[in-house]
This record gives C-alpha cells, structure tokens and sequence, in this order.
C-alpha cells in the first residue's frame, strides 16, 4: 500500500487536493469534528480540563474557539485529549484500506507529530498567502488569532515544502488542481 501524505499551510486546499486524488482519504479535521458530535467520552475530558468553557454536549466548536484564545496552554490540553483518539481512528483507517492500492493521509499536523513513515510520498499543497487568508475569511469565517495560535504548532512551512516529494500549486481553480493531482499521480503510480 502506497501512503501519501497532503501537507501545506492552514487553508491552502490540502483537503480538496486530497479528494481529487480518488482513493480512500483520512482526513484528521473531519475526524476531530465528528469526535466533537458524538464521542461523550472525549466530552468528559474535555469539560474536565477546561469546565469553564466546555459546557453541554455535543461539544460546540465555539467553546473550543474561546478556550484556545483565552489561553495557549488550553490548546495543549486539548491536543493532549483530541490525538490519541484521531491516532487511533487512523490506525482503524490504515487496517481497513490495507489492501487498497492507495491511501491519502490529510493530517496537518503529520511531521510534528510524527505520524509519517520513511516511505510515505508527501505532497505539498503550495498556495499564495493572501489568497489562503482571502478564503479563511471568507469561506470559513475563521478567527485569525487561532489560525495564528496553530500555526505556533507546525513546523515552518518552507520546510515542509523541502521535505515534500512533490509540489501541488494550488491556484484555487478546480481544473488545474485536477491536472497536477492527475500528473503526481501517474508519476506516483509509474514508480510503484
């Protein structure tokens, strides 16, 4: 099994990039939020460590926003109780697609936490800062100040761009996209 791995900056399209690729894809954010809607456990935790902001379930992803503005360290307390369940989840995704040709891994937070492999294929997801900030704006309606407070987590993007085996432009037009996947793809596929 082929493991790929999209890395790239906050907003800069990784999970689009990642679908267009056609194959099985575990992406972290998805499985963060569904942890949020329906794991009482992970719920317990968290009203735990942080009683004064997590207050009913489902966890409201608002309640996780004031916490981790109010506070750096409550992001680390979250992490401390949100990962292991991800990495776990992951793991579940790798046995299930063990015999699929090709798996994507949407995980931002890949390298810093050392979940790639020695073979893993990592492609990076390459977008123009005012465009990704344009869209976190826009699309999401995203606080920057937690944008900013994640970033301090990742390593320095460049460097993952070095490490990366190969660069996907993302111009955010959906017809060039598919051409460069379709491309690392081929090369990806030509190489196995």
């Amino acid at each position: 099994m082929i493991r790929i791995a999209v890395l790239g900056d906050i907003g800069s399209g990784k999970s689009y990039v990642a679908k267009q690729f056609g194959y099985p894809v575990f992406n972290a954010d998805t499985e963060v939020a569904k942890l949020y809607r329906k794991s009482r456990k992970c719920y317990n935790k968290l009203k735990k460590a942080l009683p004064e902001y997590i207050v009913s379930f489902p966890v409201k992803k608002i309640e996780i926003s004031k916490a981790i503005i109010a506070d750096q360290y409550n992001l680390k307390k979250i992490i401390k109780i949100v990962h292991p369940e991800v990495r776990s989840n992951m793991n579940n995704f790798i046995k299930k697609n063990k015999n699929k040709k090709l798996i994507i891994l949407d995980i931002s937070l890949l390298m810093e936490n050392k979940i790639n492999k020695k073979n893993d294929i990592l492609i990076f997801v390459d977008a123009k800062k005012k465009e990704i900030n344009k869209r976190l704006k826009k699309k999401f309606n995203i606080n920057l100040k937690i944008v900013e407070k994640f970033k301090k987590l990742q390593l320095p993007v460049e460097l993952k761009k070095q490490q990366s085996d190969f660069i996907i432009k993302n111009n955010f037009r959906n017809n060039s996209i598919k051409k460069n996947v379709k491309k690392v793809l081929e090369k990806i596929l030509l190489n196995a």
